[in-house]
């Protein structure tokens, strides 16, 4: 029997389908491997449940998916408990985290091997290794401890298109558990339709962890998962987790074609140069195939900071993007990455000024402020940074690094505290005046509320000490009400 473990990550009301366990599963299943998956978003004891599994049928592997944050701190004492208990059964960490991190996650003595980017068939050849006696050395994208405790990274494994693998086993889940109400409808589920992403931009990890190659699935199969979806499970939404979901206008325009008779809403990234360059025509298959948000990564509106960054944008364009979806009735989401090294104070004042530029050309703009935060790069980070990351998981999983990784009040030298609580406090100015349409449980008396007190700071652009701004958000996040499938 072979195990996916899916720790937890989130709170129950956000939970989603577990998607790189999925992923795994399909292979799995495929080749008629006994599997199950565990999912710690809906199991509260997911180490007994390991335990009845192991009681029933032994446990040939045990996968773990892994993200930093939350999933790893729930991911260590699982982990370490079961090979406390089979000392002789693999445990494999896959995911986000040992493809950025493999030497730190095989620093703990509880994880045999790390899977870097795509894992369905590294993980099928080390099954095979292991069986046949266990030599592992030809096995692209893993990484394993050698001889003498010397860590071997054995090549990347090509990236391949979804369409290479068999599609996700819904009915090895308790799907209907996760197919929860969001703002797109009652019903929203979420699919991947790519993986990776073409771009190089120096302050994210996802070139680094899964290279510089976008792999798109046919519309066909796309269209195909989530017909099956809608029938079986009666979805009426869906969130799309990939990192560039436009990227062709020749495949976008098959895809719009192929979801309109779903009749799905919908949620998804893309780029905003990408998007430009799209037709009329087809922005207005985007519109009446369901698009209701669309997630752009602007991240400054600085083209001396988009330069550092590598971005390949302009500040302009951004500009210029927000004006135009506004003639579709597509809500943007925009995205900025706040706290360049070399000059935050300057980096903060331009783009507060840049944001309120945004909002006059579309009020209905949805802002996402992030404070610079980096992650490891193939080259160099962002702002030239230098960070001594942590070299275990132990080490990522305590308080200082949680809170890093999470981007909740990290301590960056290069970010003074006076800088950063402008920004929080004119994000709690702007998300007050503006209440996010995702927050699909907020009551209109508190939206209503909430922007009637921001109005007078926004307007005057006085953003300091909202004390009376949280205050309200606390109050009415109080008062929501809840519904019952939550």
């Amino acid at each position: 029997m072979i195990v996916l473990l899916h720790p937890r990550s989130t709170k129950p009301k956000n939970r989603r389908f577990p998607l790189a366990p999925l992923a795994l599963g399909a292979v799995l299943e495929q080749r008629g491997e006994p599997y199950r998956i565990v999912d710690g978003n809906l199991d509260d004891d997911p180490l007994a449940t390991l335990e009845a599994i192991h009681r029933e049928t032994p446990i040939e592997l045990l996968g773990v998916s892994v993200m930093p944050g939350p999933q790893m701190v729930a991911a260590i004492p699982v982990c370490r408990a079961f090979r406390e208990r089979h000392p002789k059964t693999p445990i494999v960490w896959g995911g986000y985290f040992p493809s950025l991190y493999a030497e730190a996650a095989l620093n703990a003595p509880y994880v045999d091997y790390a899977v870097r980017a795509q894992g369905q068939w590294t993980l099928l050849e080390l099954l095979d290794a292991l069986r046949d006696g266990g030599d592992v050395s030809g096995i692209r994208g893993l990484s394993w401890k050698g001889s003498g405790g010397a860590f071997v990274h054995n090549p990347d494994r090509p990236m391949e298109s979804p369409d290479a693998f068999p599609e996700p086993p819904y009915h090895r889940i308790e799907a209907e558990r996760y197919v929860l109400p969001t703002f797109l409808g009652r019903r929203t589920a979420v699919h991947e339709a790519s993986v990776g992403c073409p771009y190089s931009c120096s302050f994210c990890g996802v070139i680094s962890a899964y290279g510089s190659r976008e792999k798109m699935e046919s519309p066909a199969r796309t269209e195909r998962i989530l017909r099956g979806l809608q029938r079986e499970f009666s979805i009426d939404a869906v969130q799309f987790y990939d990192n560039n979901f436009f990227v062709g206008e020749d495949h976008a325009r098959e895809q719009m074609e192929r979801l309109r008779p779903l009749g799905l809403s919908w949620w998804c990234e893309a780029r905003i140069d990408a998007m430009l360059r799209y037709s009329d025509e087809t922005w207005r298959k985007i519109r009446d195939a369901g698009a209701r948000m669309i997630f752009f990564g602007a991240e400054s509106g600085s083209n001396w900071a988009l330069e550092q960054m590598n971005k390949k944008l302009t500040a302009e364009q951004t500009l210029e993007l927000v004006q135009r979806i506004r003639e579709y009735g597509i809500t943007p989401e925009l995205s900025f990455v706040v706290g360049n090294p070399h000059d935050p104070a300057r980096d903060v004042a331009e783009n507060l000024a840049f944001i309120r530029k945004i909002k006059k050309l579309n009020p209905q703009a949805e802002i996402i402020l992030q404070h610079y935060i980096p992650t490891p790069q193939r080259e160099r980070m962002y702002g030239d940074v230098k960070v001594d990351f942590p070299t275990t998981p132990e080490e990522w999983a305590s308080e200082r690094w949680l809170r890093f990784t999470t981007r909740h009040e990290p301590n960056l030298p290069w970010l003074p505290q006076g800088l950063k609580r402008r920004i929080d406090d004119f994000e709690t100015v702007i998300s007050a005046r503006w209440p996010t349409m995702q927050d699909h449980r907020m009551p209109a008396w508190g939206r209503g509320l909430l922007s009637s007190l921001a109005a007078w700071r926004y307007a005057l652009g006085v953003y300091r000490a909202p004390l009376e701004l949280r205050w309200a958000q606390s109050l009415v996040n109080l008062r929501k009400p809840r519904l019952e499938s939550l």
